[in-house]
């Protein structure tokens, strides 16, 4: 490393540069990123690297590279200064210094001289300022390389040997190159049993061997010049997007379903330096399996993007991303068509072995077939689910015999080589098969639906069979596990019960379904008979809890969730409305004083204990104001009432706004805590009833700001 006067005092743009035997595509976008950022926060933490420094990362199946721009040769000296105790404890009475002076002072290798005196903002104490020289870039590399390397998500890490036959190395693939760059010069560096340098390697096989970086500021230029790579992931992941795009477009086509796309093009992302983009194709005869089945063995097998009529139909056609651009692309386009024939054989194939066998054929093998150790077969399942779905049918006044049709096939595709091949297709498969069967067209489609919502987002079930259906699935998979107490904890929910209570949430918000939830809960829990423990309670806390997440991502606002779901409602498809109605409200000029006095009434309430009644005795007024607050009352509960039976929520919360004025003279004129106990009890009657009152649509002390 040249001295700081050489003109890199001021900074340079520091490379690393690890090179490597092909890293799992999946991962590899993760890697990147957490090598650049572990690189980069090494070099701040140490003075080398502002806090605002460019940092650009790369990743390639073949290597790991980040680049810091402005590293500093070396860190700027920086003044510590270090409190040690207060004079009151360093000095004895005549002045002299106390032996928890002279350790303090021994401990920093201070002279007593060199303390200062001055107040920490309490009292005054010694101090100790010293100046630390910055660290070098060159003492630094070591340790900065090797924090990001410990960092890193390596899914699972490989051992392997050096070129010198004895040393064994720890890392996610075999490490054979380091490159360390500062501006034009090799910073001595180690890392993985390797010496650093300036030489790194292209493409596997259309670069020229070896390739020398000059400068780290002509890192990716020289390996997309030099060597067939484009280094930077979000720059080769553009590319592919857009060749794709314009091929498709080409040949009057598109690529479906967009998050689909996304995760495919992440994935081929990684396992390309060089991409190239080929049109192939397959026998229109294929056509007759089930879509579904080709894209997906298109796509996860094969990593090809199939392509789609503009009405969603699929093409006999697909789009290759190869590693190789070459100018007469037809061994690789014939190679990858010879390729996928057999995939798409073996769909064709399962697809009509399976048809062979009747849907409610195999429902009587679910018995064998494991659900979970302590809830039985899947067979045991599809009975709960029966159960379950009987009773939403019945509450939501739906056709009872096809929501238990639909739960009974509901999982007989489970035993299908099809899904057996592609567990992904487990209810698309049983569409298929319940049509050939001829079963009614509601519950064919319900066998798909009941799986939906899949995901955040995802769309709900659209027939009236599958949404029951699927409440009944996610029902029972939620009564299950916390009747096992599987419940999640923390980060960690391996049977994704946070998405089986969103599911049942949204469908019943969205779909507008006036079940109570209670009633769903019972339902669930009766079905497991006395195999499991009823917990209730704890399972409509947990949907209450997801549904106050739910409701943030729809922009309510803390207090307005609280003041309504705190109050743990029944019909969850009525808790919008109720939040619309409290942020209006909330608008109102009445609106804070009420939610103050609706406060002070749920402590008042609260301190005098259990056992208070809602009606208060007239003939025990002895203020105007008591009678005035419950004239008032009495006036408004009819209309609110009336209100609230129509679901007229902001109507029956606008009344409320008339009850200020009788409300604030009571609290300025009325001794609630009276010394008669009779009176005193009445007061308190009163309050409970007009809390109750007020509070019919939503908490509203939950609303004050005082």
């Amino acid at each position: 490393m040249p001295p700081e006067n050489d003109g890199l005092a001021a900074g340079a743009p520091l490379l690393v540069e690890l090179f490597t035997e092909e890293l799992p595509p999946k991962a590899l976008q993760r890697l990147g990123d957490a090598f650049s950022a572990g690189v980069a926060d090494g070099l701040r933490s140490r003075g080398l690297a502002a806090e605002d420094a460019r940092v650009e990362g790369f990743a390639t199946p073949r290597r790991l590279a980040v680049r810091v721009d402005a590293v500093a040769a070396r860190a700027p000296d920086r003044t510590v200064e270090v409190k040690g105790p207060s004079v009151k404890v360093a000095l004895d009475a005549a002045g002299v210094p106390t032996q928890a002076l002279l350790k303090w002072a021994e401990r920093q290798a201070a002279p007593i001289a060199s303390l200062t005196r001055a107040s920490d903002g309490k009292q005054e104490c010694f101090w100790y300022r010293s100046t630390v020289h910055g660290e070098s870039l060159d003492a630094a590399i070591d340790a900065v390389i090797a924090q990001a390397l410990a960092a890193l998500p390596i899914p699972k890490a490989m051992q392997y040997q050096l070129a010198d036959g004895h040393t064994t190395v720890s890392f996610v693939r075999p490490v054979h190159g380091l490159l360390v760059l500062h501006g034009s010069h090799v910073v001595d560096a180690s890392a993985l049993g390797l010496r650093s340098g300036r030489v790194t390697r292209g493409h596997r096989f259309q670069s020229d061997g070896p390739i020398e970086i000059a400068d780290a500021a002509a890192y990716e230029e020289t390996l997309e010049t030099r060597g067939h790579v484009l280094a930077s992931f979000e720059a080769r992941r553009a590319r592919i997007d857009a060749q794709l795009r314009e091929r498709a477009a080409a040949l009057d086509a598109s690529l479906g379903d967009e998050a689909q796309v996304a995760t495919l093009l992440d994935e081929v992302t990684a396992l390309v330096e060089w991409p190239a983009i080929y049109v192939g194709e397959f026998e229109s005869e294929f056509l007759r399996v089930p879509q579904e089945c080709l894209i997906l063995t298109m796509r996860t097998n094969q990593k090809y993007f199939p392509l789609f009529e503009p009405g969603g139909r699929l093409l006999p056609r697909f789009l290759i991303v190869s590693n190789m651009e070459v100018d007469d692309p037809r061994h690789i386009v014939d190679g990858n068509q010879r390729v996928v024939r057999p995939r798409l054989a073996d769909a064709r194939f399962f697809f009509e072995q399976d048809r062979k066998t009747p849907l409610a054929a195999r429902v009587s093998r679910l018995g064998s077939v494991v659900y979970h150790a302590k809830l039985g077969t899947q067979a045991e399942r599809v009975e709960r689910v029966r159960a379950i779905a009987r009773e939403v049918a019945t509450l939501l006044r739906a056709d009872t015999a096809l929501a238990d049709r639909a739960a009974l096939l509901a999982k007989a595709d489970l035993l299908t080589g099809m899904v057996g091949e592609f567990p992904e297709l487990q209810g698309v498969m049983g569409t298929y098969y319940a049509r050939h069967d001829g079963e009614p067209e509601a519950v064919a489609r319900a066998i798909t639906e009941q799986y939906q919502p899949r995901f955040a987002g995802d769309a709900l079930p659209a027939t009236e069979t599958g949404t029951v259906l699927a409440l009944a699935d996610k029902l029972e998979t939620l009564a299950g596990m916390f009747g096992i107490g599987q419940q999640p904890s923390g980060d960690k929910d391996p049977f994704a019960l946070r998405r089986h209570a969103l599911g049942v949430i949204r469908m019943l918000v969205e779909h507008r379904l006036e079940l109570p939830l209670d009633a769903l809960v019972d339902a669930a829990f009766r079905a497991f008979g006395d195999r499991i423990t009823h917990a209730h309670a704890e399972l409509e806390t947990f949907f209450h809890e997801r549904l106050a997440g739910y409701l943030r991502e729809r922009g309510f606002a803390a207090q307005e969730i609280a003041a309504v779901v705190d109050q743990r409602p029944a019909q969850l498809a009525l808790v919008p409305a109720r939040l619309e109605a409290v942020r209006e409200f909330s608008r109102l000029p009445e609106a804070q004083a009420l939610a103050a006095a609706n406060k002070r009434i749920v402590n008042i309430l609260k301190k005098a204990g259990d056992g208070i009644g809602t009606a208060a005795d007239r003939a025990l007024f002895s203020e105007p104001a008591e009678r005035a607050l419950a004239d008032r009352i009495a006036e408004l509960r009819p209309q609110v009432e009336a209100r609230m039976a129509a679901a007229d929520f902001t109507g029956a919360l606008a009344l409320m706004a008339q009850a200020r004025d009788p409300v604030d003279r009571f609290f300025d004129d009325v001794m609630v805590m009276a010394d008669d106990a009779r009176i005193r009890a009445n007061r308190l009657a009163l309050l409970s009833g007009l809390r109750h009152l007020m509070n019919q649509v939503a908490d509203i002390s939950k609303l004050s700001t005082g």
